[in-house]
């Protein structure tokens, strides 16, 4: 096998519906329709994904040296809390800064590597009805309105709802390599 062939199979597993920076914002009122039902949906699918699952399986890395899919469950709801968050800022204030997180050492604190992911699966459903219902009521002109990342640059609501879309559907894949690793 050649270094491209494992740099290419690597990206893969890392990235596994592409990357973020592949995503684009909705084009249309519909698009954005569609990304806000895949938010909705997503505590199910995260509840699906895991049901029945040993605690052997959910200790195991969806790569090497990747999270464990605990691991995995546990940042979803921490990030969309996060994004949450700053959607609403961003809608009460003037194009706010928002202050990112260090998610890699989230990951490492005692309840994301051990603790039972019914508390987060619970975490992600409540928040996603909530955050569902703030974006059907906003207005269109809303998801225009920004919030600053000092990372990321300027990002309107429609730029984060792509990505917080993308990141459903990202981490629901890496759950499903670490469970098919785990058998």
């Amino acid at each position: 096998m050649t270094e491209k062939t494992l740099m290419d199979d690597l990206e893969q597993v890392r990235y596994p519906v592409g990357r973020l920076s592949a995503v684009r914002p909705p084009a249309s009122p519909r698009e954005r329709l569609a990304m806000i039902d895949a938010l909705a949906g997503a505590p199910a699918v995260f509840r699906a994904l895991v049901a029945g699952v040993t605690d052997r399986q959910l200790d195991t890395p969806y790569r090497p040296g990747g999270w464990t899919v605990r691991q995995v469950i546990h940042h979803v709801p921490d990030s969309h809390l996060n994004a949450y968050i700053r959607m609403k800022l961003a809608l009460t204030e003037d194009t706010p800064p928002a202050r990112p997180y260090y998610e890699d050492r989230w990951a490492e604190l005692p309840e994301a590597r051990t603790a039972p992911v019914a508390m987060s699966l619970d975490l992600l459903d409540g928040l996603h009805r909530r955050w569902v219902a703030f974006l059907r009521a906003l207005p269109e002109a809303d998801f225009q309105k920004a919030f600053t990342h000092p990372e990321w640059g300027i990002v309107t609501l429609d730029r984060s709802l792509a990505m917080y879309e993308w990141h459903c559907r990202h981490h629901a894949a890496h759950v499903r390599l670490g469970l098919a690793a785990a058998r």
